[in-house]
């Protein structure tokens, strides 16, 4: 048999899953106890798995029969589960999601931190499991994903124009989207008079390798407080006549078509970088949108950063300040403070707080949320805390009583591991959206701190995601 041959044989394999791991794929081991991942499977799962790649120490799969089902697998709400990279633990019950990521977040404190923690607590449920996302980006691409189911049915299918969602590590093909059920619901009426529109006006879509095509990016913002949407989108600059007539249906008419869109923009981008920001050209509507979140407002300009999960943000910022156990006569740092969301109700309960962030519109939409909510005892800086020089200008701060750190997934710096550790502050609030980059932080601030507390909190429903605040304070 060549070499041909023995690549393209199909193996298949009867497996039990055993559990989750990183990243949410499922764990299993065949007799040799050789460790199997497998996407889109369920602890107690009995499956016949293809394998797809196979090394020398572990293999990856897919599922190609369910022999037995386990008893928490239960029917996905979405007709793209398993396809779509969104919610891929759809098909897991909400108890048992909740279940794994605590053990997730035990698993990488214990694999990669290895050191001591006194007590991870249950993970804390968002109050609303569908619908919840206030931001999404639906990318619209010259190269259609297709299922296996649509390969299959012997149809003829579009491929040149997609809309929709990247399939999980290709940045070129999109899958086309009709429904998400974790966006507003108004947004899948946008996604498909869009949709819809841009086949009748043959309107091509953005082709990430050519850097061709007119259509980007639909970014759809929303409030929980004052029910607003902010839709905006992001093309390349019109040429073809029917572009501009495009444009001029979107700027005249969806909004009429879609009443619950309160704000709608253009945005023009001819830049290679596939972030979803740009130059607005057209603004039909107020250029923000406010969410109110424990007494404050926060005023939200289209790129600017917060947290996804209106419905569990209050949770979140209650159970970092009952972790800080703050009082009137403390000092705070508030460090990535992006646009304060954390900073504010932090103000509320302290004497002080001291907020930096590298980037200056966050800033700026921070004092802008200042000036509203007339908060007084606040002070907002723009600087990198990842140079060297960081300590020099920390050090002409107010010392800290506590200090709340909520970094990129990437996780802290060494730079500002090193400070603060030079600093020792009496406590540190870490909180992490990548418990594993928070777990390897924390066994480096063990030099001189230990944690007493860790809070997993569901930020993000029906994924893998993790959102982690764990509690440290200085060794005596």
């Amino acid at each position: 048999m060549s070499r041909k041959q023995k690549r393209q044989e199909i193996i298949i394999e009867q497996l039990t899953i055993e559990s989750l791991g990183n990243e949410g794929v499922a764990i299993a081991r065949n007799e040799e106890g050789i460790v199997h991942f497998i996407k889109h499977a369920a602890p107690g799962d009995i499956i016949k798995a293809e394998i797809r790649h196979k090394k020398k120490r572990y293999a990856e799969g897919i599922i190609r029969e369910i022999i037995v089902p386990s008893s928490i697998r239960i029917e996905p709400v979405c007709s793209h589960a398993g396809t779509c990279g969104g919610c891929s633990w759809q098909h897991i019950g909400y108890e048992h999601q909740l279940y794994w990521k605590k053990q997730l977040t035990i698993d990488v404190f214990d694999r990669i931190g290895k050191i001591p923690y006194n007590h991870i607590a249950d993970t804390l449920p968002s109050p609303q499991q569908l619908y919840y996302r206030n931001k999404m980006e639906f990318s619209f691409g010259s190269s259609k994903w297709l299922t296996e189911d649509q390969i299959s049915s012997g149809l003829d299918f579009k491929k040149n124009f997609a809309f929709g969602l990247h399939i999980p590590g290709r940045f070129d093909r999109i899958l086309d989207i009709e429904a998400c059920y974790i966006q507003p619901k108004a947004g899948n009426a946008i996604l498909k008079l869009i949709r819809d529109t841009a086949l009748e006006c043959s309107i091509s879509a953005y082709n990430p390798r050519t850097h061709g095509g007119f259509l980007r990016t639909l970014l759809v913002r929303s409030t929980v407080a004052n029910n607003e949407l902010m839709c905006l989108l992001i093309t390349q600059t019109p040429k073809e006549e029917s572009e501009f007539l495009f444009l001029d249906w979107w700027q005249k008419e969806a909004k009429l078509l879609i009443p619950d869109i309160t704000s709608l923009a253009t945005v023009e981008n001819n830049s290679l970088s596939p972030i979803a920001q740009g130059e607005i050209t057209f603004m039909d509507g107020s250029p923000y949108i406010t969410e109110k979140v424990l007494g404050i407002n926060y005023q939200i300009s289209p790129f600017s950063f917060f947290q996804t999960n209106s419905y569990q943000l209050p949770y979140l910022l209650e159970s970092i300040i009952n972790q800080a156990d703050i009082t009137h006569d403390d000092i705070v740092w508030d460090l990535y403070c992006g646009a304060g969301t954390i900073s504010f109700p932090i103000a509320k309960k302290a004497k002080h707080c001291i907020a930096i962030e590298l980037s200056q519109s966050s800033i700026n939409d921070a004092k802008n949320n200042q000036t509203i909510n007339e908060v007084e005892n606040i002070e907002f800086y723009c600087f990198d805390l990842h140079k060297k020089q960081a300590i020099d200008f920390l050090q002409t701060l107010s010392k800290p009583d506590i200090v709340i750190i909520d970094p990129p997934r990437a996780g802290i710096n060494q730079i500002l591991l090193d400070h603060l550790l030079e600093i020792e502050s009496p406590k540190l609030i870490y909180v992490s959206c990548n418990p594993a980059t928070q777990a390897r932080d924390c066994a480096i601030l063990s030099e001189k701190y230990i944690i007493i507390h860790i809070q997993p909190v569901d930020m993000f429903p029906h994924t893998a995601h993790i959102e982690s605040i764990t509690t440290l304070i200085l060794k005596q």
